[in-house]
């Protein structure tokens, strides 16, 4: 590796969210981001390796859906240029920074600042469930907007005033913190999509195709741009046990024709 590789490697690395450069040796850098970690080196025959060393399990399953032509092994991918370097990087950062247990972590670290900075005695209190609730609900966010790469899971759009993070089981239902903040208890919808989510009157399922209403009419299906058939993104193993959940509260199977080749 010659000093201007280093130095590339370095500066994708600092660019794309590894902010810290953990081990410096001749033949490889690597690069740190919360619980990742990113050994970098170049091969004789050009591009960049990169193995990816993490505590989240979901991570490298994310990320062998993202770049699928670059995986070599279970944690190894080779990676042609220093912008497919830093797309990969980039990607890997958002995911330890949105994955469940770094999530939760970073909600623990926030809400005993905020506590912190209230009077004595509200321990226990509305006022500590208030903070707790708001903490997360951004912090969800922020971790759904890592996670679908601040775009609709449904539609791809990207503007941020109109997306919303849904849970597919509600805040109220959770049992604990960590499925409140688990990214994979819902997804990032449009503003429309959130409302219709959020009370039951669509849904996904095992595949990630929408199901809609008989509640709703066609007509309105139509208004609302739910006639044609629309499936998610993609859909991770993850989200299976929420998605039945909300299933289960799901207002009644679809009287439009909503899956494909259906």
């Amino acid at each position: 590796m010659n000093p201007l590789q280093r130095t590339l490697i370095e500066k994708a690395g600092h660019d794309n969210g590894f902010e810290h450069v953990q081990i410096h040796e001749a033949a490889m850098v690597t690069l740190a981001r919360h619980q990742a970690r990113a050994v970098v080196s170049v091969p004789m025959g050009g591009g960049f390796n990169v193995i990816f060393q993490s505590a989240l399990p979901a991570l490298l399953p994310e990320l062998h859906r993202t770049f699928e032509g670059a995986v070599v092994n279970v944690n190894s991918f080779i990676v042609d240029t220093v912008a497919d370097l830093a797309l990969l990087l980039r990607r890997a950062a958002s995911l330890s920074q949105a994955l469940p247990r770094q999530a939760a972590q970073d909600y623990q670290a926030e809400v005993a600042r905020e506590l912190a900075k209230l009077p004595a005695g509200v321990r226990g209190t509305e006022v500590e469930r208030l903070v707790r609730q708001r903490v997360g609900q951004d912090r969800f966010r922020a971790a759904m907007l890592d996670y679908w790469g601040s775009s609709c899971a449904l539609t791809n759009v990207s503007i941020p005033a109109v997306l919303r993070a849904s849970h597919a089981k509600p805040w109220a239902d959770c049992a604990s913190g960590e499925e409140r903040l688990d990214v994979f208890n819902g997804f990032l919808l449009c503003a429309h999509l959130d409302a219709l989510f959020d009370r039951f009157l669509i849904s996904f399922d095992e595949a990630g195709w929408m199901l809609v209403s008989s509640s709703i009419s066609t007509e309105d299906g139509e208004l609302l741009g739910l006639a044609q058939p629309l499936q998610l993104r993609w859909l991770a193993p993850e989200h299976a046990t929420y998605l039945r959940y909300h299933r289960a509260r799901f207002s009644g199977k679809s009287n439009l024709e909503i899956r494909s080749g259906k």
